[in-house]
């Protein structure tokens, strides 16, 4: 298992969304928890490379593989908590649940809570990893708690939220292979009451203001409806869905350096255009007295860089989604390379165009930009 000199030929493309990279010496899937234990820490003990991988929506795989064995999440258990010890439910889901299925059958259970997280490709186990976010709520607001496997010890143990240093599109878990996530935990609302519609689009598309609850069907049907116009849930028939999502993270630039961002693009795109940009630090300013930092959209400084929607063209094997720019897609015969060559010039022009430099959200798997 461990002679680098056997040819690789377990495929891992069709394991990740973007369908996309090289072989593995072998793929094991494990249907629950004691079979990853065991078998991550059987593994350990040949010292054979691990490739932890659950929905593979996150994971970008260089084009000669992964020289290892790759673990597949296949366990599927749910159970839900009744909340009589906390006085509110909750759910436990093992590692390899699909997320969205975990999201739909929270809601046909009658409970709230994980809705506006509809649609997100993926299992839930990396969740809290990247705390997913999306039309207002991120995982950090609903996560109850996460069971780990400690690799170096060799046990199991429930882990706190504030144990993650859970931020903008990271935790403490992220770039890490010491804990591997089997389980997750999140909070859930009595009587299938959404959690407070905060996203704009979102609250207009089920009609009530900012902050107001809906019936969290109503707001799961509104926010699948949204993503699949920008073709972010996944179709094996639509090439725009053959991505890791959104590629990019919004820069988020600190507050003493914010005013002349923000001059350099008005420069660029002219001080009559609004730019989106939202605070991302204590209101209105930070504890010390410096200015509060701002997130930006990087899908519009993409665009704002003379990157439109499926850029470079309909005969490139790489594209820009047609729907959004924030997602590059594998029309269907694509390399990891060419992914990565179009992700710099994305990366490059936006930075030559406004000095702002867009970071990659994906975990990179022997490749990198």
């Amino acid at each position: 298992m461990t002679d680098t000199q056997t040819p690789l030929s377990a495929p891992l493309a069709e394991l990740t969304t973007l369908r996309l990279g090289g072989p593995a010496r072998e793929i094991v899937r494990c249907s629950d928890t004691r079979s990853i234990v065991k078998t991550i820490l059987e593994l350990d003990e040949q010292s054979e490379p691990v490739l932890v991988i659950g929905g593979g929506s996150n994971l970008v795989i260089g084009d000669a593989g992964f020289d290892g064995t790759a673990v597949v999440l296949a366990s599927s258990g749910i159970e839900f908590g009744s909340g009589r010890e906390s006085g509110r439910p909750h759910v436990v889901a093992d590692a390899g649940v699909g997320w969205d299925d975990l999201v739909a059958a929270t809601v046909e259970a009658g409970f709230g809570g994980l809705e506006c997280l509809s649609g997100i490709p993926g299992a839930a186990g990396a969740t809290p990893v990247q705390n997913v976010g999306a039309y207002g709520v991120e995982v950090a607001d609903i996560l109850r708690s996460v069971q780990v496997l400690d690799r170096r010890s060799g046990t199991l143990r429930w882990v706190s939220p504030t144990e993650l240093g859970l931020g903008y599109r990271t935790s403490n878990l992220k770039h890490r292979h010491d804990f591997v996530v089997v389980a997750v935990s999140f909070w859930l609302n009595d009587d299938r009451a959404s959690q407070p519609i905060r996203y704009r689009e979102l609250a207009t598309k089920v009609g009530v203001e900012p902050g107001e609850r809906v019936d969290a069907v109503t707001a799961r049907e509104a926010v699948l409806g949204l993503r699949r116009g920008k073709g972010m849930v996944l179709d094996p028939d639509d090439f725009d869905t053959w991505s890791a999502g959104s590629f990019f993270t919004n820069p988020i630039i600190p507050g003493e350096e914010a005013p002349a961002v923000l001059e350099r693009i008005a420069g660029r795109v002219g001080d009559d255009v609004a730019i989106p940009s939202y605070p991302a630090g204590p209101q209105p300013s930070t504890p010390d007295g410096s200015p509060t930092a701002i997130k930006l959209s990087a899908g519009w400084l993409i665009e704002r860089a003379g990157f439109v929607r499926g850029y470079p063209g309909a005969d490139a094997a790489v594209r820009l989604s047609t729907k959004h720019t924030l997602a590059l897609t594998n029309r269907g015969s694509a390399t990891t390379e060419q992914l990565l060559t179009l992700a710099r010039e994305v990366r490059d022009g936006v930075f030559d165009a406004f000095g702002v430099t867009l970071r990659p959200e994906p975990v990179f798997v022997n490749c990198a930009l």
